[in-house]
């Protein structure tokens, strides 16, 4: 079963982060043709000061 772990900015609200997965989880199942409930995906929200770039931390995100 595909395990697809995806680490974001946090602040991208339900929506964008339903759509995310539901998009991940159609190109899978495109590819592999495996039905939509062996894929599993998980987005973990990360701090922008926790998320480092060349040794500096982030910013956060302007919308």
């Amino acid at each position: 079963m595909p395990f697809v772990n995806i680490r974001i900015y946090e602040g991208w609200g339900k929506e964008r982060k339903d759509e995310i997965a539901k998009r991940v989880t159609g190109a899978i199942t495109e590819v592999t043709g495996l039905p939509k409930e062996a894929v599993w995906v998980v987005i973990e929200e990360v701090k922008p000061a926790d998320w480092y770039a060349a040794g500096r931390p982030g910013e956060p995100l302007k919308k």
